[in-house]
């Protein structure tokens, strides 16, 4: 007889759907086609394709899933308060919001990097959009105190310590976590904006009949389009952080190893690029170069690349409205995460190692291949490290930890393994990290 199976906790609810995802999807589609149609490749046009996918994501969140009814919002609709007990507490809020912003403004003008290149139409965006946000700040804050449950969130104990006094003492650990969500919002909106007009035209300019001339181009047209999903929907998620929408931030990662390793994957920081100390790509050709005069391998290479490039961008589209680097908006169990709990990384590293090839060379020194494939293993490794620094800090949730128990068992990775082992997967365990400080 065999052994029963020890228990293991279903799989927890996914907190977001599969509905949310396709509407934004349709949305994009349908943009694209007309950008194409229309040659609309500029600046503007890439932008407007964050609002393709966005607002049909927020239409399907409160029509179809009522995510403003979840409780997970903090919002009790039910029972208002009167507009005047909520005054004196927003003016304490929206206080520690400005300050906030204040302090980002002055970031960006500090960081040279954000004068140059690609950052001087994200910044313009920005600054064209500051006014209107200060403005509405106030309607929107005096609205949504009505209806909170608690309405002293992080902005609001900026405010008391600001103020101090009468605005009484803020809650312990709610400054730091509000300092650490706005400083994930401030840097990677302004880099996804900086990127997202460069992608988007790319994918207008190619040409109609180049797509279907090689394989190659075919593969690289489909990877461009899903890069296009991959940035538009990315955007769209650090731009709706709100609580009405169910994608406010919840928590941001506290844990100083997991800044380090997100942000040096990221300019000004990046180490993987041209020059850094990271660069795997020396003297390396394109994916297609090496495999000219075989055009059976090149349709396979080419499929393969365009799977892990739809696998990474489903990873994406998956978060819906919520896609953000170092933070918990909730925890997703479907879709790609049902295949790893880290989909994205798994894809984007595998599509490095298969596009690159770093171990061939145009000078054919082995030294060169050697060191390519050497600073792309460690470039995988710091991926890894990203991937167990947001699993420490996921798990302080007990419903990522019975997920995280659920795919150790039932995950399609985890079976795969196991079977290939001729070993029963094992039960999932999921260790938490003491913050830096």
């Amino acid at each position: 007889m065999t052994e029963p199976s020890p228990a293991t906790p279903a799989c927890p609810p996914s907190a977001v759907g599969h509905g949310v995802g396709m509407a934004g999807l349709i949305g994009l589609a349908i943009w694209i086609a007309v950008a194409r149609h229309y040659h609309m490749d500029g600046p503007h046009a890439g932008l407007a394709a964050v609002f393709a996918c966005g607002i049909p994501m927020i239409l399907w969140s409160l029509l179809v899933d009522k995510v403003h009814r979840r409780a997970e919002t903090g919002i009790d609709w039910a029972n208002p308060r009167p507009l005047r007990s909520v005054v004196d507490g927003a003016v304490v809020k929206l206080t520690g919001l400005w300050v906030t912003w204040g302090v980002i403004a002055l970031f960006y003008m500090s960081g040279a990097w954000y004068m140059q290149g690609d950052y001087r139409y994200a910044l313009r965006v920005i600054a064209v959009a500051a006014p209107a946000m200060v403005l509405l700040s106030v309607p929107y804050m005096l609205w949504l105190d009505r209806y909170l449950v608690e309405p002293r969130d992080g902005a609001h104990a900026l405010g008391q310590w600001l103020i101090g006094g009468a605005a009484g003492t803020p809650q312990p650990g709610a400054i730091a976590n509000h300092a650490r969500s706005w400083a994930v919002k401030a840097f990677f909106l302004a880099f996804m904006l900086s990127v997202v007009p460069g992608n988007f035209a790319g994918m207008v300019r190619w040409p109609t009949e180049d797509i279907w001339s090689n394989p190659a181009s075919l593969a690289g047209f489909l990877i461009t389009i899903m890069f296009v999903v991959d940035v538009a929907f990315a955007t769209a998620g650090y731009v709706l952080t709100m609580r009405p929408l169910d994608a406010h931030i919840r928590t941001a990662n506290p844990l100083l190893g997991g800044w380090i390793a997100a942000l040096i994957c990221y300019p000004p920081f990046v180490l993987m690029g041209p020059g850094g100390p990271l660069y795997y790509e020396t003297d390396t050709q394109p994916w297609d170069m090496w495999m000219a005069g075989h055009p059976v391998l090149l349709w396979a290479w080419g499929a393969l690349l365009v799977a892990l490039t739809g696998l990474y961008a489903w990873a994406t589209v998956a978060f819906g409205l919520r896609f953000s680097n170092l933070t918990h908006r909730g925890i997703l169990t479907h879709g790609p995460y049902r295949i790893s709990k880290h989909p994205a990384y798994l894809s984007k590293n595998a599509f490095w190692w298969c596009s690159v090839l770093p171990f061939l060379v145009t000078t054919g020194s082995i030294e060169t291949a050697v060191r390519n494939t050497v600073l792309l293993g460690l470039t995988s490794a710091i991926y890894y490290w990203r991937a167990r620094t947001e699993e420490a800090h996921l798990g302080s949730d007990p419903v990522y930890r019975d997920y995280a128990a659920w795919m150790a068992r039932h995950g399609l990775l985890a079976r795969l393994a196991a079977r290939l082992g001729g070993k029963r997967p094992a039960a999932g365990t999921v260790k938490t990290m003491e913050p830096a400080g």
